[in-house]
């Protein structure tokens, strides 16, 4: 009876084990979903201020090329037509710079993630003298 008594509590243990097992590496991956998610739309976020600046950009160099073949036209379209310009590549600069700001201000990928492992490793290697 008492071989007995220790098989169940030898299964009983490596149950609890793996079902402790198994929920820390649900919360990891569920974890790690969330990074990729939070990685994806900041990308996207980034290239849509790329977007915007592109296209403020190529208005602006459309309308400066106007601008210069307009040159010779009457005093005031000329003025309107370089105010114009100037104000969509001030745009387009403001813009890419808003972009480049976005990209360059990340975390490294995946910290949350890997410094939970970090501190679920430093649990499994430490002693149980220390708990």
């Amino acid at each position: 009876m008492n071989q007995s008594a220790r098989k169940n509590g030898l299964l009983a243990s490596i149950h609890q084990f793996l079902t402790t097992a198994l929920e820390t590496a649900r919360v990891r991956l569920e974890l790690f979903a969330t990074e990729v998610e939070f990685e994806k739309r900041r990308l996207f976020d980034a290239l849509l201020w790329g977007a915007a600046a592109f296209l403020a950009l190529s208005i602006g160099v459309v309308l400066l090329c106007g601008f210069i073949i307009l040159m010779f036209a009457p005093e005031y379209r000329i003025a309107a037509v370089g105010v114009m310009a100037f104000v969509f590549l001030g745009a387009a600069a403001l813009l890419l710079q808003q972009a480049r700001q976005r990209l360059r201000n990340t975390s490294s990928m995946f910290e949350t993630s890997l410094s939970e492992l970090e501190k679920d490793q430093a649990l499994l290697h430490s002693s149980p003298k220390d708990e």
